[in-house]
């Protein structure tokens, strides 16, 4: 299977570059990772609503430039489903027994995502109602795919 998390924003600290790397070395032997990273819009402190909308479709844009065509398309969004970790490896495994062997899973700016990527969203999927920075939320998005192979495989993992 191919895993692509598609990102918005690149990421500066060494620390969170660093977990990435160890979760892209351990999916290695699960499945083919891609890590795509499209610009972010800066968006000036106090924005209306307008520009705040025009900066999502801005970022949505590059977004939706970087999906083939024929991937399965799971974005991160806090009005998703929140299964259990458990429930998140059947959904890839069902995806995979399906003859579904692209995921992209999108994690947006600082706004979140576009309403055009919404739509273009298979299903969206939340880790919480809280709101989390990008940069940890793609490692923890990593960690959670790691986990649902580890899962799928029947091999032991920390709980």
């Amino acid at each position: 299977m191919k895993i692509t998390i598609l990102t918005v924003g690149k990421i500066k600290e060494k620390y969170w570059n660093m977990a990435i790397q160890e979760y892209t070395k351990r999916l290695s032997r699960y499945c083919k990772l891609a890590i795509i990273e499209v610009a972010d819009e800066k968006t000036p402190d106090g924005a209306g609503q307008a520009l705040e909308n025009q900066v999502k479709e801005k970022e949505g844009t590059r977004i939706l430039a970087k999906i083939p065509s024929d991937a399965y398309v799971i974005a991160l969004a806090i009005e998703g489903d929140m299964p259990d970790s458990i429930q998140l490896s059947k959904k890839m495994e069902q995806l995979a027994v399906r003859g579904i062997f692209h995921i992209v899973f999108v994690i947006g700016g600082s706004l979140g995502l576009s309403k055009a990527v919404l739509e273009r969203a298979n299903e969206w999927l939340s880790f919480s109602k809280m709101t989390f920075p990008h940069q940890m939320m793609r490692v923890i998005l990593l960690e959670q795919v790691y986990r649902s192979y580890r899962i799928m495989n029947h091999e032991p993992y920390h709980k």
